[in-house]
């Protein structure tokens, strides 16, 4: 979660949870008021001659002085009318507020003074070294935005036992595009947490693998005691056919898939579990299902995306692309602003070989989602092919602005300017792609050959 919204999520994050504290100490689990009033409740643990004093509050003269929630479980009201502590219960860090632009609660009170100057108070109280069992923020800081580092941080995080179990699912999610040999033991440790939400993280993680080869790592999550893992591990395998499944765990699976579509089954009268069986379908080739559930998802809701992309991908598989261009333009008609129908909408006019139509939708999905850097590097391979090579030079170079450090986008550059005979273009662009892949050989041979070349 990128907010608060459920107490729960919050409090999983906790150091409080890790170390065996429940809601019920803290709140009567009948009517969910607190047992005591005020800090009370927090000195149940917390000596009060340490932390309800002065020198922990640090806010001489404020009468009443400040609560323990005022720092460490700030309020923040949702959906208007609904105030919510944080259950986190973080030490407040607003050092990180100023690296990395996230909240905190010094300044949810000193709304008219900067970050910087509530962590110059808080370096001057406690010095420079920050304490707190949090220890994530610049990992998903990183990740989110695209930098360097971000593969080594989220592996850091996901194989740190001390970190939460809530932060260590995140990371592993978060690895899926990093996905390697070189780090699929992370995923493969994962599966085995004792937390169901981290074994889910890290089949999130292999979501994109191929499945036969995850199999062996997967397989026994089909009969895990949690249900949702049992379902979520049959979706990921479930391109896998029968006959190429071990014997051993045929059982597994069908007694899986079967809850999978049950689940889906429980909520058919939302477009999101058609979609969802449409797509269990569709992976396990059973395309008329796939279909009936994609359509049946857009007739509850025409508006509904989603649902018109994939049946206009299942029509792609069908070799049926002009059935997929009637879905995509019809659901363009209700939602013209969607910058993935036009995606879509692109790929399946390239397949019908309009060139010059399909970099139309591609330019417009570009536009309405200029940050998708999948869009700007698909637009600018298709403006390549159509021999626009300069305009799709400067498309990548305008993304790679925003997005230094996008491999598909440098790799890209690499190509296109070595084709425009701009080798030493080239070879700028390859020397910052090696930065990022350190110890690909094949990749330090190509950069001494555009040495030789761009001489």
């Amino acid at each position: 979660m990128q907010d608060e919204v459920y107490n729960y999520g919050s409090f999983k994050q906790s150091k409080m949870f890790s170390k065996g504290v429940t809601c019920s100490d803290c709140h009567d689990p009948h009517s969910a008021k607190l047992r005591l009033d005020g800090d009370k409740v927090c000195l149940q643990c917390h000596a009060a001659d340490k932390y309800a004093v002065a020198t922990h509050r640090r806010h001489e003269g404020v009468d009443p002085p400040p609560g323990c929630p005022s720092c460490h479980m700030p309020t923040r009201t949702y959906m208007v009318v609904d105030p919510r502590h944080d259950h986190s219960f973080r030490v407040p860090r607003p050092d990180l507020s100023v690296r990395l632009g996230t909240p905190n609660a010094c300044n949810f009170c000193h709304s008219d003074k900067t970050a910087q100057w509530a962590a110059d108070a808080i370096q001057s109280w406690h010095g420079p070294e920050r304490k707190g069992f949090q220890h994530y923020a610049q990992a998903f800081h990183d990740a989110w935005a695209g930098d360097a580092d971000a593969e080594a941080l989220l592996a850091a995080v996901a194989s740190d036992r001390s970190a939460p179990s809530f932060a260590r699912a995140s990371a592993l999610a978060e690895l899926q595009p990093y996905l390697s040999p070189s780090n699929v033991a992370l995923a493969s440790s994962g599966l085995t947490d004792p937390d169901p939400m981290a074994r889910i993280g890290a089949l999130d993680m292999l979501e994109n693998a191929p499945p036969e080869e995850v199999w062996p790592l997967v397989a026994p999550l089909l009969a895990d005691p949690v249900r949702g893992m049992r379902i979520r591990a049959v979706d990921l395998l479930a391109a896998v056919p029968a006959a190429r499944q071990p014997a051993a765990d045929r059982e597994n699976f069908d007694r899986a898939a079967a809850e999978f579509v049950a689940a889906q089954h429980l909520n058919a009268d939302r477009p999101e579990a058609r979609l969802t069986l449409g797509s269990f379908y569709a992976r396990s080739g059973e395309a008329v299902k796939a279909e009936a559930e994609y359509k049946a998802a857009l007739k509850i809701s025409p508006q509904f995306a989603p649902a018109a992309a994939n049946l206009a991908d299942l029509y792609r598989q069908l070799g049926r692309d002009g059935d997929g261009e009637a879905v995509l333009r019809a659901a363009l008609s209700i939602a013209p602003q969607d910058a993935g129908l036009h995606y879509a909408l692109g790929l399946a006019l390239v397949r019908l070989k309009r060139p010059s139509d399909a970099l139309a939708e591609l330019s417009r999905a570009t536009e309405l989602a200029p940050e998708n850097a999948h869009y700007v590097y698909v637009y600018a391979v298709a403006l390549n092919s159509a021999g626009h090579g300069d305009e799709a030079i400067k498309v990548l170079a305008d993304a790679l602005a925003r997005e230094p450090d996008n491999r598909d986008i440098l790799t890209a550059l690499v190509q296109f300017s070595r084709e425009a005979g701009d080798n030493v273009s080239a070879l700028k662009y390859a020397e910052r792609l090696m930065a990022l892949l350190p110890g690909n050989d094949d990749l330090a041979r190509f950069v001494e050959e555009l040495k030789r070349e761009a001489k």
